[in-house]
């Protein structure tokens, strides 16, 4: 089966841990992950700024790997993450901001990409 993940848990609720968890056991039992949307406090989980307990890995980089490895997109909505405080370097520029902030892998897109994701996949399981 086809997924997609609507991830809205910011780094330091346990939902962001429980998605990842989930996204990784369902590729280890053959399934696909095609994309993850974050959204809402879940956009901080793209945000370079954001720095785990000592001997943890930011959740941005296993996110990362994950993505590279499965070939999943990670869109974060553009909206959420704006207001939130999480760029990338065109919407660092057009707002005329000091530095960007997101993650390589992700991308800014808007809630359409989560509208094509429930018409594409099987399943689009929420983690908040």
């Amino acid at each position: 089966m086809n997924y997609a993940l609507l991830n809205l848990a910011s780094p330091s609720q346990s939902g962001c841990e429980s998605a990842y968890q989930f996204a990784c056991a369902l590729v280890a039992a053959g399934h696909r992950v095609s994309r993850i949307f974050f959204y809402g406090d879940g956009v901080y989980q793209a945000s370079l700024l954001q720095q785990p307990p000592q001997g943890s890995n930011p959740i941005h980089q296993r996110w990362a790997k994950f993505s590279k490895e499965h070939n999943t997109d990670l869109v974060v909505c553009i909206a959420a993450a704006l207001k939130r405080g999480v760029c990338d370097h065109q919407e660092a520029q057009r707002y005329n901001l000091p530095a960007s902030n997101l993650a390589p892998g992700f991308c800014l897109s808007g809630l359409g990409q989560l509208v094509d994701a429930s018409v594409n996949t099987d399943r689009v399981i929420t983690f908040g």
